[in-house]
């Protein structure tokens, strides 16, 4: 069924009746040319873009729990492209281009929202590192924009600007950045891949590869052995979990990171704000609840859940910038698997292991590079080689030294 104003206005007046599944859910079959393991949003893009971009149908993506269980549904929705190496400007603002365009390339709503994303400034030492960041973008043709305090202050009166412990500045803005609506991006590409022939597998747990003369030949699963010529990993925080079944070491860890939302308000947050003091980034979802989050918890685990010194941490950050929202009540949390590399950058790569392919590592950078992840890993299955915008995103440089530190971190994964 294509979603268009005559279905719905059909099946309204059929008491909506009419409507069928959004994707199909498929019994596995013994073999495939290709697997993709993961359910999210990037195991699932990368199914619809093998349809889609390179005719490759006869693909089956592999979730161990439902759709949308992992980190697709439980980040802060926030996209935006303002990097400021050149190999992340260029990947990202490629998944910038990509979200634009994607409502109508997979005909579903995903809620895209170009709100804009406001970086703010809380020194002068950290304005100059922002306009250093938005002169990098704007050099590889990114929007950016450096505001002083009064354009700030007039985008967002209600932020904290003449009393704060950390007075506000300034901020980098890029319009074009904004929030997506998480879940719809998991089911819209499900829709996607699944009306061009891929099946979606759920409740399908990977146990064990197969594994023939030094080339990859299929899954052991909880529903039994599947066979397949390629394979694809795309199961973020599980990257190292899934990895060593085939006998490989990442140079991964696995961080929870913890989110929050509030009581529905009336509109009042325009945009995506990021404190710049401190970790702390929040927006306001269509529902009313202001949606926020900050740092990782400091100790590596597997749990989709977090402790409670964070969400003291996360509440102190908004408190700073914004007072008012101390008088809120929080609904829920809830936590995510974060695959953390050495560097803060991901990994599209071919594994040692013939047939076996990589996507890993995207640190806090996993939703907003769906789209493109989706693509790259897809180029790379079918044709066996990098797409041009996920070139830079090695395996092996690591062992080479040609590491991507965006945040000049060093090789200490939780700091980034």
């Amino acid at each position: 069924m294509r979603y268009s104003i005559f279905s719905l206005a059909r099946n309204a007046l059929g008491g909506h009746k009419g409507w069928t599944p959004t994707w199909r859910d498929a019994e596995p079959k013994q073999a495939y040319d290709i697997l993709i393991i993961g359910g999210g949003g990037h195991g699932l893009a990368t199914a619809y873009y093998l349809a889609k971009e390179h005719g490759l149908t006869n693909v089956a993506v592999l979730e161990k729990s439902w759709i949308g269980s992992g980190n697709v549904g439980r980040n802060t929705t926030i996209v935006r492209s303002n990097y400021m190496l050149p190999e992340n400007i260029r990947f990202y603002e490629w998944s910038m281009k990509l979200w634009e365009g994607l409502e109508q390339d997979f005909n579903y709503n995903a809620m895209v929202s170009q709100r804009g994303v406001l970086n703010l400034y809380h020194s002068d030492g950290q304005r100059d590192a922002f306009a250093r960041r938005g002169n990098a973008m704007r050099l590889s043709g990114v929007d950016a924009e450096l505001l002083d305090r009064e354009q700030v202050r007039r985008m967002l009166p209600f932020l904290n600007f003449d009393d704060a412990r950390f007075p506000i500045q300034g901020g980098l803005l890029q319009r074009r950045g904004g929030t997506v609506r998480h879940d719809a991006v998991a089911w819209g590409y499900a829709r996607g891949a699944s009306d061009r022939g891929v099946d979606i597998v759920q409740n399908c747990e990977v146990k064990g590869f197969v594994v023939e003369n030094g080339r990859v030949a299929g899954v052991e699963t909880s529903r039994g052995k599947i066979h397949a010529k390629k394979i694809g990993i795309a199961v973020a925080g599980n990257s190292s979990r899934v990895a060593a079944m085939a006998g490989l070491r990442l140079p991964i860890e696995s961080h929870v990171l913890q989110a929050f939302v509030s009581e529905g308000l009336k509109p009042l947050i325009p945009n995506v704000i990021t404190f710049g003091a401190g970790h702390f980034y929040i927006s306001q979802s269509d529902k009313g609840g202001l949606v926020f989050g900050g740092d990782l918890d400091g100790y590596k685990s597997y749990a989709q859940r977090g402790n409670l010194p964070v969400v003291q941490d996360v509440c102190e950050g908004g408190m700073a910038i914004m007072p008012m929202i101390g008088r809120l009540r929080l609904l829920r949390g809830w936590g995510g698997i974060m695959d953390m590399t050495m560097d803060g950058s991901p990994i599209i790569d071919k594994t040692p292991i013939e047939g076996l392919y990589l996507n890993a590592g995207w640190c806090y950078g996993g939703f907003k590079a769906t789209p493109a992840a989706g693509w790259c890993f897809a180029h790379l299955i079918a044709r066996d080689e990098p797409f041009p915008a996920a070139s830079a995103f090695r395996l092996d440089r690591f062992a080479r030294g040609a590491i991507l530190d965006e945040k000049g971190q060093g090789a200490q994964p939780n700091l980034h």
